[in-house]
């Protein structure tokens, strides 16, 4: 018991320690427009109660309080919140970021009005402790939103891509299966009445899939550390691999990649 107790607790170590690799900011401002309009659909109010769960460097925390919402921003890595702060300060907005786990919110029950997740909580490896934090922290009338990433859709080819040369570790649940709206409505909806949009996050970079693939590698933490785990060999394959994958998706041209990445927008209101 104890060796597996250690066994996890040396996985959480590893997952923090990947977020926090590389520079995610740098990829996290090329899709702040997307984080703008997800919030745009909350319809939140001035002093409503906001908590964004696995927040990062705040791209749905800074529009939600922009609206005047009174914002909690929650991440694993201390370095992105960091980043999320600095981006506050710059606009003048009164933001709390607090370093915390998406699995042990530390938050009384009933405390926020909207609790939300784009592409973060989804990523913690026990869904059903995620699930039951999310309906615990949010007050009766409240709801949850979030964004995760499909399957089926680019982002879910790539993990597949991925997992061919770094396979996941084994046991735990993949973490597209968010993007799964039977399953999302299996982990939510005991407690809420829950509602699933396909929405669209465009991927748009001016320069060609080779350079965007070498973007992720230098900059994106579970790319890097992806790498990291190959031989010079491996590396090479796994390269090959998702350059090919971003060029047959690609709708721009060669030195301009345009690539739409499906993802499943979740409502679920709080009974």
């Amino acid at each position: 018991m104890a060796s597996a107790a250690n066994s996890f607790a040396e996985l959480k170590t590893r997952l923090r320690s990947t977020w926090m690799a590389g520079d995610f900011g740098q990829i996290a401002r090329l899709n702040e427009e997307e984080g703008i309009r997800f919030v745009d659909r909350l319809g939140l109010q001035p002093g409503m109660k906001v908590l964004d769960v696995a927040c990062g460097t705040g791209n749905q925390s800074i529009p939600a309080a922009i609206k005047g919402a009174n914002v909690t921003g929650l991440d694993l890595a201390p370095n992105l919140l960091q980043q999320a702060r600095e981006r506050a300060k710059a606009q003048q907005l009164e933001i709390e970021f607090v370093e915390g786990d998406a699995e042990e919110l530390p938050h009384e029950p009933r405390s926020f009005d909207v609790v939300m997740s784009m592409f973060g909580a989804m990523f913690a490896p026990r869904p059903e402790l995620v699930a039951s934090e999310l309906l615990r922290v949010c007050r009766p009338g409240g709801f949850i939103c979030m964004g995760n990433w499909t399957p089926t859709g680019f982002v879910g080819k790539t993990f597949a891509a991925t997992a061919k040369h770094v396979p996941p570790p084994p046991g735990l649940p993949a973490p597209l299966l968010w993007g799964d709206d039977e399953v999302v409505r299996q982990r939510l909806g005991t407690r809420a009445k829950v509602s699933t949009t396909k929405r669209i996050l465009r991927f748009d970079y001016p320069y060609g899939p080779s350079e965007v693939v070498e973007l992720f590698r230098k900059y994106f933490g579970p790319t890097q550390m992806t790498f990291a785990r190959l031989d010079a060999q491996g590396q090479e394959m796994l390269r090959k691999d998702l350059v090919r994958l971003w060029e047959e998706h690609n709708q721009g041209d060669a030195d301009h990649t345009v690539v739409d990445a499906e993802y499943l927008e979740v409502r679920a209101a709080v009974a």
